[in-house]
């Protein structure tokens, strides 16, 4: 345990420093678009995800004309709508409690209830009964789960103990152990692997860690090989007297831990790097530099953006929502090009509005990221 603790112990101190460094608009801003790239990276693990740009036009009601593709638009859309709700739902519960059948079970009700019924079909063939527990012995890949008829009693075990983790450390170890030992169980006939990951992301933000601004699902799509081999290693069998105690390998179990809270880490430094406030205000310019040079791609002849925005983005960024009269003051401009700068702004999506008189609040739309956040989801950039 002493290399793990020591691991996490770090892990603790890197994500609090990271709850320091931004603040409510920007976070507020980013969410959104952090939930989408779960969803896709999850879903990606699976073979099932949709191009960046066909997940946000799903959540404008916007389906492609492939009912393939429609319908991993569709996944992609509930696995971002029920992040949010069981964050919002979970919200004040102790993070042990967290490890419970019953919240399982829940996970994949609330994502395959979201779905119509031509979805809740394996590839197989099979019904999917959202929420409920398989009823046939399944093999996944090299896994041959355990038998349906032991389902209930491994999923209570599982939480007993890991209910009874006490202390930050020990729980993040247990949230890393439980996703594997969930996924060994394998308790519902399909969703298993986003159910599990989904779990896993709530305990972390219970825990206090994730301040919304990252999760575990973008380290483990991209390192997806290592992911499955690791999974797959702690399913072996216990080797010999000095390799734990149960029927599977705690030397394997140890080792996926590892890498679990190596992948946490390295999503928590790098979300470090891209929300480095010294640099935000070069990045804001270099995306107005951008708008300003090529107005087209706003979408309106009408478009135009000068350098002037700069200030008044920046201040929006930081502190928070503005009126609208304050920020076209704040440019510096005439009231017509102010507010036509402001305008072009909003169609864009840099800022947004709850009505045509609210104030103006900070947005991050897809094609920002490669100024604002550079490689936080590359596959945006690509496509």
């Amino acid at each position: 345990m002493a290399p793990l603790l020591e691991l996490a112990s770090q892990l603790v101190a890197e994500c609090h420093r990271l709850g320091g460094q931004a603040g409510k608009p920007l976070v507020r801003a980013l969410r959104p678009k952090l939930r989408a790239m779960n969803s896709y990276y999850s879903n990606k693990i699976e073979d099932q995800h949709s191009k960046p740009a066909a997940i946000e036009r799903a959540l404008h009601r916007q389906f492609d004309a492939d009912i393939a593709m429609a319908r991993k638009q569709r996944v992609a859309v509930a696995h971002m709508a029920v992040e949010e709700q069981l964050e919002q739902s979970q919200t004040g519960r102790p993070a042990r409690d967290l490890f419970d059948p019953a919240l399982v079970r829940e996970i994949h009700r609330l994502l395959y209830g979201k779905l119509p019924e031509a979805d809740q079909i394996t590839d197989e063939g099979k019904r999917i009964v959202p929420g409920e527990y398989r009823e046939d012995d399944v093999q996944a890949g090299q896994h041959v789960a355990p038998p349906r008829k032991d389902v209930e009693g491994l999923m209570q075990a599982w939480a007993e103990r890991y209910r009874a983790l006490a202390g930050t450390e020990a729980l993040l170890i247990g949230a890393a152990c439980s996703h594997h030992r969930l996924a060994w169980i394998h308790p519902f006939i399909d969703g298993n692997g986003r159910t599990a990951r989904l779990h896993t992301h709530l305990v972390l933000d219970a825990i206090g860690l994730t301040h919304g601004l990252w999760s575990p699902m973008r380290g483990l799509a991209r390192t997806q090989e290592q992911y499955f081999a690791r999974l797959h290693n702690a399913d072996l069998p216990r080797r010999n007297d000095l390799d734990g105690r149960g029927s599977l390998s705690q030397e394997e179990l140890v080792a996926f831990a590892r890498y679990f809270l190596e992948i946490c880490l390295d999503q928590v430094r790098f979300m470090s790097e891209r929300l480095d406030l010294s640099s935000l205000k070069d990045r804001l310019k270099a995306l107005l530099v951008d708008l300003a040079g090529e107005p087209w791609q706003i979408g309106s002849e009408k478009s135009i953006v000068k350098l002037e925005a700069l200030e008044a983005l920046h201040y929006v960024v930081m502190a928070g929502p503005i009126e609208r009269s304050r920020f076209v003051a704040m440019t510096g401009l005439g009231e017509r090009t102010g507010r036509r700068v402001m305008a072009s702004l909003l169609d864009f999506g840099v800022l947004t509005s709850d009505s045509h008189r609210a104030p103006l609040s900070f947005a991050v739309p897809l094609a920002s990221l490669r100024f604002l956040f550079p490689n936080l989801w590359p596959e945006v950039d690509t496509e």
